[in-house]
């Protein structure tokens, strides 16, 4: 019997040998050695019946058990270390990068125009103290209308007619809502500019657009006047346009009193280009303001606008064509 087990054990070392050199993937040498080697394997179930031997004769068929394990486990190590350098190489091969080939010209990237302008005039604001908040376009009625002093029943409505949503909300007609979602958190002093996209229904033209890019700013603290208002404003546009002739002209808007229209001459002529005023006490009440400590300025306009007008674009449509002969001027 221990004849008989010797040479069955030398012919699974030479068996063994032979597969493990075929072997041509790591998956298939992986195999082999659970075959050969695993608590399964051929030579597990070899030494299992050396239970049936004398004790004189299981020394020496458990140092030949011991070679065959040991010369099939370097075969197995062998192979591995090949197939591993291998594969590397296909790889390397595989991603090799010919030096010589030409380029791919990619064209660099530019920020659009719009996008510029907003930029721009945020980093003034934040230069004087401002902080960015935005907030949903989507809003409710008394966000954008009924806590800025504008009421149902209010005629300003009529010049910030809207898209409204089956649920009731709307898409707001400005960042104004930004402004008071903001004063509910936060108590005075504030300073804060809000960028965005609004929506109205407007006839599009050269000059309108049912969907645009507004920038307002507010600041509330005791003591505020117009003055402060002027000043701010004067500073700003001197920032974006230059040191050019401002003008301030008595308007209208249901959410600051007194209210004014600024100007910018501009190649001769009078441009208008933000809206202003104080805040209303009302609106400071809706937020749980004491308009008899705190008062407040506000100011907007229209991105669109500042980007036509610096940029010398005759149509605000434009700026949403996505025409590359167009963007590439900027």
């Amino acid at each position: 019997m221990t004849s008989n087990l010797e040479t069955q054990l030398l012919a699974l070392q030479q068996e063994g040998e032979k597969a493990i050199a075929a072997a041509d993937t790591l998956e298939r040498l992986e195999e082999l050695r659970v075959n050969y080697l695993g608590k399964k394997g051929q030579l597990g179930a070899l030494l299992r019946s050396m239970g049936q031997m004398s004790a004189e004769e299981r020394p020496k068929i458990g140092a030949i058990a011991n070679t065959v394990k040991e010369s099939l486990q370097t075969s197995l190590d062998k192979q591995r270390t090949a197939l591993e350098a291998a594969q590397i190489q296909a790889q390397l091969e595989a991603e090799t990068l010919d030096v010589t080939m030409p380029g791919i010209f990619r064209p660099q990237g530019r920020i659009h125009p719009l996008n510029g302008i907003i930029d721009r005039a945020l980093d003034i604001f934040v230069g004087m103290g401002y902080t960015v908040a935005q907030g949903s376009e989507m809003e409710t009625d008394y966000y954008n209308f009924e806590a800025l002093n504008t009421p149902p029943d209010h005629p300003a409505r009529d010049m910030q007619d809207t898209f409204y949503l089956p649920d009731g909300n709307l898409l707001r007609t400005h960042t104004s809502s930004v402004q008071i979602r903001y004063m509910e958190k936060e108590e005075p002093p504030i300073r804060v500019v809000a960028p965005g996209r609004v929506y109205r229904r407007d006839n599009v033209d050269a000059t309108h657009s049912a969907v645009f890019h507004q920038i307002e700013l507010l600041a509330i603290d005791e003591g505020l006047t117009f003055t402060d208002l002027k000043g701010t404003i004067k500073m700003f546009l001197q920032a974006m346009f230059g040191d050019l002739p401002i003008r301030f002209r008595a308007s209208y808007f249901p959410f600051t009193e007194p209210s004014a229209e600024v100007d910018l001459q501009w190649n001769g002529r009078w441009l208008e280009v933000m809206g202003c005023g104080m805040v209303d006490p009302n609106v400071l009440k809706a937020v749980g303001y004491d308009p008899e400590v705190y008062t407040g300025f506000a100011a907007g306009f229209g991105v669109e606008r500042f980007a036509m007008v610096l940029h010398q674009i005759d149509d605000i449509r434009r700026l949403y064509a996505s025409d590359l002969r167009f963007l590439r001027q900027f």
